[in-house]
């Protein structure tokens, strides 16, 4: 038995999701290559001594590093970590990235595929995560509530989000066309749509320069500029934290029009 595998088994019988499950293991796997000693042997100064010395492309990577090594000697290995440091260095606080709205308007009038069209709909519409998308089924569409049921989405948690007449529409006719019985997007040879095809379809109508989140940030700015309060915003998106929510009112252009400025 490998670090690796008993860190594989812990994370699947705690449920973290497929991209947790694959960036730790990644980090993990790293990690055990790189010691000269079997994991029972391991004590607090190697790992110590590994994040010391590891050269960090980001701060998001190294979030993802210390997380992975954290989790693998407190969880698989059950240690304390009283002499490892595993502070977590503090986010880049980037503002989110947009889309024009009429921008995105203007290519959405110009696509024919109705598959597509009901995709980036639904990732500009309410700010579905690419995930979500993927992971509706149709009878999460609920048409005569008119709300959208997200399941199992980040953190595991389950949401309701609005359902337009305009959505609503183009859903209908992507369907009366594609006929999907399980999942609301199939693929050629899966059961699902996958995220890289959604992302793919992004770029192709949208622009190199773009992909699939930032139709969720445009999602959001957008609704704050149009009025709609925080508090329902984060509810939509699903934000644990209305904190995380208020970036938006950064973002938005409309509260810097209506900015006086001196001269």
């Amino acid at each position: 038995m490998s670090l690796y595998k008993i860190t594989k088994q812990k994370l699947y019988y705690l449920k973290y999701s497929k991209n947790t499950v694959k960036t730790y293991l990644h980090y993990v796997d790293e990690f055990e290559l790189s010691l000269n000693k079997h994991y029972s042997r391991l004590c607090a100064k190697d790992i110590q001594e590994y994040l010391n010395n590891y050269v960090f492309t980001s701060v998001s990577q190294q979030n993802q590093i210390v997380n992975a090594l954290k989790f693998a000697w407190e969880k698989s290995l059950g240690k304390k970590y009283l002499k490892i440091d595993f502070t977590r260095p503090r986010k880049e606080k980037k503002l989110p990235r947009i889309i024009d709205k009429n921008f995105i308007l203007s290519r959405l009038g110009e696509i024919e595929n109705k598959k597509h069209i009901a995709i980036i709909t639904l990732g500009f519409s309410v700010g579905l995560r690419v995930s979500e998308v993927v992971n509706l089924k149709v009878k999460d569409i609920d048409s005569a509530r008119m709300i959208i049921h997200i399941r199992n989405a980040k953190g595991r948690k389950d949401r309701l989000v609005p359902l337009s007449d305009g959505l609503l529409k183009i859903l209908r006719d992507y369907y009366q066309e594609y006929h999907p019985t399980d999942y609301l997007f199939y693929g050629q040879s899966k059961p699902k749509y996958t995220a890289s095809s959604c992302n793919k379809i992004v770029k192709k109508y949208l622009g190199n320069e773009y992909h699939f989140h930032l139709l969720r940030h445009s999602s959001f700015t957008c609704m704050h500029e149009s009025g709609e309060d925080i508090a329902t915003i984060s509810k939509i998106a699903g934000h644990s934290s209305i904190k995380t929510t208020m970036i938006y009112t950064h973002v938005s252009n409309q509260s810097l029009r209506n900015t006086k400025t001196p001269i």
